[in-house]
């Protein structure tokens, strides 16, 4: 996508008319599999012109319920971050890679799967439209899934979270998912804790740079 792109007028009516076309496009598309399976689309949410954009791999079994981003305990933890730094869904755009949940029947019950590459491509186009009517002037990448697809092919989240590149015209950085988060145990947890602490600290300070140069 190029960079020319974010310079669209369009205040917040304007990106609110364009985003809400956008989803319904979304609520009705058969473009890969994951339609066949699907409750609900899960589009996206929260402050459409808002400097930071967030964004995830993909919906699981708590989102696709409620057709919501980041719900559930990862969504609770979510919160509780962005909260931190004295920030609410209100206050960002959340949305991920793909808009439909990506699972598959074991034992009678359905589990959340990797997306596949065919899948997030079938989603792209609806991604980077979602990014020009934003138009973030920060995008946080939550995921080593996410930060493959928008910062490089290569990433590494364990080794290159943390650090900025520049990404559609937006500082950008990945920091680790609050369900890997969730994962983790002990020493492990605290360290994570930590990680993310710093990298949410420092997405903050770019969001208010972002709010001081739009005056």
């Amino acid at each position: 996508m190029e960079n020319n792109l974010f310079d669209l007028d369009g205040g917040v009516e304007g990106r609110r008319e364009r985003l809400d076309a956008l989803e319904q496009q979304v609520s009705v598309c058969t473009k890969c599999d994951l339609s066949e399976t699907r409750t609900n689309t899960v589009f996206g949410t929260g402050n459409p012109t808002s400097p930071l954009m967030l964004i995830g791999e993909g919906p699981g079994e708590n989102e696709d319920a409620t057709g919501l981003p980041f719900v559930g305990r990862a969504g609770k933890l979510l919160d509780d971050i962005l909260a931190a730094v004295k920030l609410s869904r209100d206050d960002v755009y959340l949305t991920n890679l793909v808009k439909c949940r990506a699972c598959v029947e074991e034992g009678g019950r359905w589990k959340n799967r990797p997306p596949r590459t065919a899948e997030v491509n079938a989603c792209d186009p609806y991604l980077q439209a979602q990014l020009e009517a934003v138009k973030p002037a920060v995008i946080l990448c939550l995921g080593g899934p996410a930060a493959k697809s928008i910062i490089d092919k290569n990433f590494r989240i364990t080794k290159d979270r943390g650090e900025w590149h520049d990404v559609y015209g937006a500082r950008t950085m990945a920091t680790f998912h609050p369900a890997y988060v969730l994962r983790q145990r002990g020493d492990d947890l605290k360290e994570t804790k930590r990680l993310v602490w710093r990298d949410i600290q420092a997405v903050r300070s770019e969001y208010d740079r972002a709010l001081e140069k739009r005056g």
